[in-house]
This record gives structure tokens, C-alpha cells and sequence, in this order.
């Protein structure tokens, strides 16, 4: 019987929230850099949380991060996305510096907001989830997905449980990395932010 219940008990706990999780350390010297940046994009109600937790995702606050892949910096920039963005916002982001804290959370927050700008979505959580799916894998890939999901008769404007199952022809790797992606953002880190007093994330 004993045994039982401290199962119980230990399937109960591993249903919670990981509370246990904390903001790194290394997050907190650039805060101040982010927020500025999300305010400049986002205006005042940026949703900080949660682009404080793509950070956390996408590097761990690491500004010298680099993947085996050669994403660089605290973004996670390829350097053929680091080039054409620059370019083609010269007057926020000058030359590429993916290795510059300042330059990188920049780069992130506007580049969000240049690919939420191109997405249709019914809900703000739904069209932040193909925000970021978008990101990690290209826009093109999240357009194709949404005509798939409506021709199959899924709803195109919703991800969770429609967009989200949908594969327009990535690897079978590739299509599980990009749905965990804005899951683990959006559902895991973004409510760490929130407690830690980061502000508001994009999903209830």
C-alpha cells in the first residue's frame, strides 16, 4: 500500500509544472538589452516572457553559442539569415554581428515581428506558435503546412491540434524539432519568465 501511494504520489509530481526550473543566471546582464529591443518592435506590451524564452531555447544565453549546424550567437542566426536581415535593416542592425548581445537580441525581436507580420492567425497564442515554428524552420515551410492542413480540412488560422500535425515534405527529424520548438517555448519557458517578473508571454 505504501508503495503505491509514493507512486502515486511520484506520477502526481511529474504532471506539475517544473517550478524547480530557474532563470539562468547569464540571462540577467542582458534583460535590460532585450526589453529595450522588444519595446522598440513590439511597443510597450511586448510579450518579453516569451521572447526571453526563445532565447533561453534557442541558446541558453550563450552569446558565444554555435551549433554543429553554424547557427551563431544568442539568436541562433545562420549566416546566410544574418546577412540578408542585416541588409535588410540597415538602419537597426548595420553589419552582421551575431556574436554582439546587442546586435543578436535586435535581430531576434525584429525578426519575429517581420515574420508575425506575414502570418494569419485566429488566436494571438496560435499565430506566436507559427511565429516561432517559422524561425526555426523557415516561413515558407508554415505556409505550406497551412495549405496542406486546409486542403486535408483542418483549420489553417489555428496550430495546436491542426497546423501543428500537418507535414508539407520536411525529414521526419526536422518536422519533430520544429514542433517541439514553440511548444517548449511558448508551454515550458514562457511561463518561467512570467514568474520570474520577466512580464506578460503570448499564451494563457
Amino acid at each position: 500500500m505504501r508503495g503505491l501511494i509514493v507512486a502515486m504520489v511520484l506520477l502526481v509530481s511529474a504532471c506539475q509544472p517544473a517550478y524547480a526550473d530557474v532563470v539562468p543566471r547569464e540571462a540577467l546582464q542582458y534583460q535590460r538589452l532585450l526589453t529595450r529591443a522588444a519595446h522598440a518592435h513590439w511597443g510597450l506590451d511586448a510579450p518579453i516572457a516569451t521572447l526571453a524564452a526563445q532565447v533561453h531555447q534557442e541558446s541558453a544565453w550563450r552569446s558565444d553559442a554555435r551549433s554543429w549546424a553554424g547557427a551563431e550567437g544568442l539568436a541562433q542566426f545562420m549566416p546566410d539569415t544574418s546577412d540578408w536581415f542585416a541588409e535588410l535593416y540597415p538602419a537597426y542592425l548595420g553589419d552582421r554581428q551575431p556574436y554582439n548581445p546587442s546586435w543578436a537580441l535586435q535581430a531576434l525581436v525584429l525578426y519575429d515581428r517581420w515574420l508575425y507580420d506575414r502570418i494569419h492567425a485566429t488566436h494571438v497564442c496560435d499565430r506566436w506558435a507559427m511565429t516561432l515554428a517559422s524561425y526555426n524552420g523557415g516561413l515558407g515551410w508554415i505556409l505550406r503546412d497551412k495549405r496542406l492542413a486546409s486542403a486535408k480540412g483542418a483549420d489553417p488560422l489555428a496550430w495546436f491540434d491542426s497546423v501543428e500535425r500537418f507535414n508539407a515534405g520536411r525529414s521526419a527529424a526536422a518536422f519533430r524539432e520544429n514542433r517541439d520548438y514553440p511548444r517548449r517555448i511558448l508551454l515550458r519557458w514562457s511561463p518561467l519568465y512570467e514568474r520570474a517578473g520577466w512580464g506578460t508571454g503570448v499564451c494563457p
